[in-house]
């Protein structure tokens, strides 16, 4: 398998017809810099790394750079590290379409999504937004060993397309550091690389928990605020996610507080030391890192404007993601099973009435689908999320 991205070319060239900008975001090492420039390589275009200073050099005059480059497709990697140009692209954005040339001016790379959307609130009205993240079950072999390789490795391509498991892990373990040592200092200048790190480990620990701020902040001697704004950095970068509680209208105690997962299930591992199949089977985290993995896998496939969440009742109801699709007034319930031979949970069918589920799913680590009765449907993971891409 070549280490190229995927599926976004042709939403990208779609959205640099009708946009003026387009924002292609996703997380260090996720491919967007390939796919711009095999974009970039099919027109007239010029691009810049604004990681370079040669490069940012060239934009000490922007307006003339512009002018310059008025009919070429002008991508700005590393965007994030220039946040003075965004007024400046509004202005040539205006002036462009004035001049009847309203669209296909800009491409914008960006590795921190709440960072590039704050910096550019100016061009509203004149960016569209892509995520592309790391590969997904739809674009590997669907076999078990596969999918197997990419939940321990993860879908950074680097990492899971690497030679062996030891050369994935060492790049995942070169990545981390990179962030702590050079990313989050961008956004976060002050904040101890130590500090992010034992953040970061204790999430990878506490994988799929409850979120609490207090316990958090009292093992890091840190307020919960701080620990609150850090977290937001690696949400931010799109390395954890906050996966909200889905509210229902029962009369039953309902848990309230956020999932937090890590999102690349390779970093996870990464953070834990465990670089092959053999050693995360063996750790406490091996449930909880299957879980994380099925839902990011998911939310890859599921179609725009999708709503997740999770739903939990004190007295144990619950469902593992909730998805409210767009377009459908009932959400679908998923819990996800590790094993092959998955059981239904009382708990999971007391939930998918509490919601009203127009349909209901247990994910499982096999590869058969078959129906467990009143409703719930067995699911491999890959037929789980081509299921979703279709709907």
């Amino acid at each position: 398998m070549d280490y190229v991205p995927r599926r976004l070319t042709d939403e990208i060239e779609a959205a640099l017809r009708r946009q003026a900008a387009v924002a292609l975001l996703g997380p260090r090492q996720s491919g967007k810099t390939t796919l711009a420039r095999r974009i970039a390589g099919s027109r007239d275009a010029v691009y810049l790394d604004l990681e370079l200073s040669e490069d940012r050099r060239r934009l000490e005059d922007v307006a003339g750079f512009v002018r310059a480059n008025e009919d070429r497709l002008v991508v700005l990697d590393e965007i994030h590290r220039a946040p003075d140009l965004f007024p400046e692209l509004r202005g040539h954005i205006d002036e462009g379409r004035r001049q009847g040339k309203g669209t296909g001016r800009f491409l914008v790379l960006g590795s921190a999504s709440a960072a590039l959307l704050r910096q550019s609130e100016s061009l509203a009205g004149r960016i569209a937004y892509l995520d592309l993240g790391p590969f997904d079950v739809l674009e590997i072999e669907s076999d078990a060993d596969s999918v197997t390789r990419l939940w321990v490795r993860g879908g950074l391509p680097p990492s899971f397309l690497a030679e062996s498991a030891e050369e994935s892990l060492r790049f995942r373990r070169d990545l981390i550091r990179a962030y702590l040592e050079r990313d989050f200092l961008q956004f976060r200048p002050r904040a101890p690389a130590l500090l992010l790190e034992r953040l970061w480990t204790m999430l990878a620990h506490g994988q799929g928990g409850m979120l609490n701020l207090a316990r958090l902040a009292g093992s890091l001697m840190l307020s919960a605020r701080t620990v609150n704004t850090h977290l937001d950095l690696l949400e931010g970068m799109l390395l954890a996610r906050r996966l909200r509680p889905r509210h229902a209208n029962v009369k039953k105690r309902l848990v309230r507080a956020p999932k937090v997962y890590i999102r690349d299930s390779g970093l996870t591992h990464a953070l834990l030391g465990l670089g092959d199949f053999h050693s995360l089977v063996a750790h406490p985290a091996v449930g909880p890192s299957w879980e994380g993995f099925v839902i990011e896998t998911l939310l890859a496939a599921a179609p725009w404007m999708t709503l997740p969440s999770y739903y939990r009742t004190s007295n144990g109801a619950e469902v593992d993601l909730v998805l409210d699709l767009a377009g459908r007034r009932r959400p679908w319930a998923i819990e996800i099973k590790r094993g092959a031979a998955p059981k239904v949970s009382r708990g999971f069918s007391i939930a998918c009435d509490d919601l009203n589920a127009e349909r209901a799913f247990v994910v499982h680590g096999g590869t058969h689908r078959y129906s467990m009765g009143d409703g719930v449907e067995a699911i491999s993971l890959p037929e789980m999320a081509a299921l979703l891409r279709d709907s």
